[in-house]
């Protein structure tokens, strides 16, 4: 079996959510699309994560026009690790985030914790969440895939997460695949795949 670096973080999880992309384009410059895309070229993820609260505190736009532009235009990773998230793993073909909070709340509560914290936490009344964006080279492009799992630490934040995933995973699944177009759109634009398709 292949190795999954998603499990070195959270091998054991309640629920989990994968979704993939076909981009015509090298692994190389997919995650590069990956690391760069901006909050501006997905909007419906922006708005949908604001309205869900995850993470809500930074992605919600306040003050003058000018700073909602900037946030409109800064890379959409960033508003995920300075809304909490922690970068687990960064390599050529894959990004690993994780938090951890109570995601059901209207702020989603995410709890701040190093890369290490993260991976022992347990603390009861919690979620653990992990989110990867794996490029894998396939018939002269490249599959993005992503996957999110999720695992609580008690039985009574398990309860009530399932009662959240009910009604957020419609708009969970939208928000993944308009990130994997906007990275497909972005990772294709210029290049001969593009002028192809068009």
């Amino acid at each position: 079996m292949p190795h999954v670096p998603l499990d070195e973080f959270l091998e054991d999880y309640d629920v989990n959510e994968v979704h993939s992309i076909q981009i015509a384009a090298a692994p190389d410059a997919v995650m590069a699309a990956v690391r760069s895309l901006t909050s501006r070229e997905v909007r419906l993820a922006t708005v949908l994560m604001a309205l869900r609260g995850l993470p809500a505190a930074v992605l919600r736009p306040r003050g003058r026009r000018g700073r909602s532009d900037r946030i409109l235009d800064a890379p959409l990773l960033d508003h995920f690790t300075r809304g909490g998230f922690v970068v687990l793993a960064d390599g050529p073909d894959e990004l690993v985030l994780g938090a951890v909070g109570r995601f059901w709340k209207l702020e989603g509560e995410i709890r701040r914790v190093s890369r290490d914290e993260f991976v022992t936490f347990a603390e009861p009344g919690f979620a653990k969440a992990v989110l990867n964006l794996h490029a894998q080279a396939s018939g002269g492009g490249t599959v993005l895939s992503t996957e999110t799992r999720v695992k609580l630490t008690d039985a009574e934040a398990r309860r009530t997460f399932r009662r959240y995933w009910r009604v957020v995973m419609p708009g969970s699944a939208l928000i993944r695949r308009a990130w994997l177009r906007a990275i497909r759109k972005r990772a294709e634009r210029g290049s001969v795949w593009d002028e192809r398709r068009h």
